[in-house]
Order: structure tokens, then C-alpha cells, then sequence
């Protein structure tokens, strides 16, 4: 298996079994978006570099517009998919492997994590993953310390605070808290 199959296959859904030839490539995968955030992370870079790295690192170009505060870690890259305007700040972890759709205008605090991968709940299959995309709407505002779970939908204009875990779907201009997530009531707007 190829990368670009590999990529081709990575769908709601796919499942790939430790130890498979899949898994082979997933972890080959790994190890350039390792090195990718190595170079993003361990020295300073122009906004220009930075997007150039970011380009590399999704395969995709990259809006001029994008910022980023490293350091920034995933273990994929080449399924985030960013729309214009968008910002991450420091310390933030994406498991893409499934697919991060991050609308314009996206704001992801300190230390988000989006994780798509779930393991297999048999513990005789554990070792196998299935994944599940995310989808970030536009204006979203992610808060610092946010997870945000596989197969996840969180609406445009939406705002998540600081330290929740999103587990369900987030309506449009609705703000969430808390471990699970729930809507605390509706995105004031002037």
C-alpha cells in the first residue's frame, strides 16, 4: 500500500488493524509529520516559513492568511484541512488521521486537542483503530485545553470554553462548557 492509497482510503469509518500493512504506512506517515513539527517547533520561523511548513505538512497549499504559535504536534498532517483566517495557538495536538475540517475563521486556543482515532472496544482487537472525521465551522472559537472527540460537529459561530470535552455534535452560535460539553446558552451578539 502507497501513501496516496493510504490517504484515499482515509474515510469515516476506515478501520486499520495494528499490524497491517495500512498500519505499516500509517506509521511512515507519522514519521514525516514528525519531522515537519520538528522543524516547525525548534526554531523560529517567518509567518511566510510557517505557512510554507504548514503547506508540506497537509499537502495542500496553505491560505496566506493561516497563523500559527508552535510548538503544534500531529501525528498525520496530511488530512487537516484549513480554510482562510484560521489560527492555532501554542501547544496544540491534532490526530487527523480521520480528517480535520477547520472552517474560515477558526480560532483554536492553547493546548486543543482533536482526536479522530478511537481504538477497537474488543480488547482482543484493541490494537485496531477506526476513524472518525472532525468538522470545525466557520468563526469557531476553540478555548485553551479543548478535546474534541472523533466524528464531532461543532457548528459555525460556535464558541467551546476552556477545558471542555466535546463528545456530541455543538449547534451553530451556541456556547458549550464542561466535561461532557453541554450548551450553556446562545453566542451574544451585538
Amino acid at each position: 500500500m502507497t501513501v496516496e492509497e493510504y490517504i484515499n482510503e482515509m474515510k469515516p469509518g476506515y478501520v486499520v488493524d495494528g499490524g497491517s500493512e495500512a498500519h505499516e504506512v500509517m506509521h511512515e506517515m507519522s514519521q514525516n509529520a514528525m519531522r515537519i513539527t520538528m522543524e516547525i517547533n525548534n526554531q523560529y520561523h517567518s509567518h511566510d516559513e510557517i505557512v510554507a511548513l504548514m503547506s508540506e505538512l497537509t499537502g495542500q497549499k496553505v491560505d496566506d492568511s493561516f497563523g500559527l504559535f508552535p510548538p503544534f504536534y500531529t501525528d498525520c498532517g496530511r488530512n487537516i484541512h484549513l480554510g482562510k483566517n484560521v489560527f492555532i495557538n501554542a501547544g496544540c495536538k491534532f490526530q487527523d488521521q480521520g480528517g480535520i475540517y477547520i472552517g474560515d475563521g477558526a480560532l483554536i486556543g492553547h493546548n486543543a486537542v482533536l482526536a479522530t482515532i478511537n481504538h477497537m472496544e474488543d480488547p482482543f482487537l484493541r490494537a485496531g483503530m477506526i476513524f472518525h472525521p472532525i468538522h470545525i465551522g466557520k468563526n469557531v472559537w476553540l478555548g485553551a485545553n479543548v478535546t474534541v472527540l472523533p466524528g464531532v460537529t461543532i457548528g459555525d459561530g460556535a464558541i467551546v470554553a476552556a477545558g471542555a470535552v466535546v463528545v456530541k455534535d455543538v449547534p451553530a452560535n451556541m456556547v458549550v462548557a464542561g466535561v461532557p460539553a453541554k450548551v450553556i446558552r446562545e453566542v451574544k451578539k451585538i
